[in-house]
């Protein structure tokens, strides 16, 4: 049965763009590119000249978009790749387009790796030195540290993983300055802190599956409820860690969002501690999936409408 499914899997081989766009994992494009973005903004003030905000060339914004995009684009595509013998046995990868058959794995290593060396030898050219050292990094952890190394040995896998999305944001302050102060370091460590207790909460949703291939995220190991309470406490981490920022130097704005953001993941996560069900991890994950956006956009207004007590 599973070989008639492979040889069916393996015959339908209609290419399109949205197979492209699917191993490119868009929604990730989106977020690690508005955190890019909104780290160079607020990098232009708190770093470079503290009194004008924003003072930062469009073709720099342009470049750190397209070479943040691409990166992204690869590393989530050599992600495909190297999982594609796991998303065959799992209901919800199996449609993907290497198991379905619509993309080889041959096509979609080459356009992975194009695409981030394309990336990282743009923001050489066009950003700086720094910048572009950033992306690589970010592509390395995910691809290498976390994807090929950590994913299928270590419970710790996303933690650790986590500094790709880091990379980002500091890639967008260092294409501002040049440099990463220690401002830049705090903010781009938020996306580390939200990172893992955000995904333990999908690890929840799809816990069978993930035991099934012998992948052994958090829940898997510790069960529901134990992983409930580490999603808890990371999120009890997370909270005052990003209100702290205003004392280095972020603004009142950002610190009202940051609290009242910060405050509604950690009662869903509290929540998630009485309620350990797959059911209501998942609508703790959505519920709590904006957040990164929602702190870096008001990280980026905070620089335009800056203000402290």
């Amino acid at each position: 049965m599973q070989a008639s499914q492979e040889h069916y899997l393996g015959t339908n081989r209609t290419v399109t763009l949205k197979d492209y766009i699917e191993v490119s994992k868009p929604r990730i494009v989106i977020v690690l590119v508005v955190v890019a973005v909104t780290s160079l903004l607020a990098a232009s003030r708190f770093d470079n000249t503290p009194t004008i905000a924003w003072d930062v060339d469009s073709w720099r914004i342009c470049f750190l978009i397209l070479t943040g995009a691409t990166a992204s684009m690869g590393s989530s595509a050599l992600n495909h790749y190297y999982d594609r013998d796991i998303d065959r046995e799992m209901r919800r990868t199996l449609h993907r387009p290497i198991p379905a058959g619509r993309l080889s794995a041959s096509t979609v290593i080459v356009y992975g790796i194009g695409l981030c060396f394309f990336s990282v030898i743009v923001a050489w050219f066009t950003l700086n030195p720094v910048a572009s050292a950033m992306i690589a990094l970010g592509i390395f952890f995910y691809v290498i540290i976390y994807t090929r190394w950590l994913k299928r040995i270590y419970s710790s896998n996303i933690v650790i993983g986590g500094f790709a999305g880091s990379a980002a944001s500091m890639a967008g302050w260092a294409a501002a300055t040049g440099s990463i102060n220690l401002l830049g370091f705090l903010i781009g460590w938020i996306v580390f802190l939200w990172t893992p207790p955000h995904f333990w909460c999908l690890a929840i949703r799809v816990k069978e599956e993930y035991a099934s291939v012998n992948v052994p995220m958090l829940p898997v190991l510790v069960g529901n409820e134990r992983a409930a309470n580490y999603i808890f406490a990371s999120t009890a981490i997370l909270l005052p860690y990003s209100i702290m920022l205003y004392f280095f130097g972020l603004g009142i704005l950002y610190t009202i969002i940051a609290t009242i953001s910060g405050s509604l993941m950690l009662i869903y996560h509290y929540r998630l501690t009485k309620k350990p069900t797959p059911e209501f991890a998942w609508k703790a994950y959505k519920v709590t999936a904006p957040y990164l956006v929602i702190i870096f956009v008001a990280i980026a207004l905070d620089s335009f409408f800056y203000y402290r007590i």
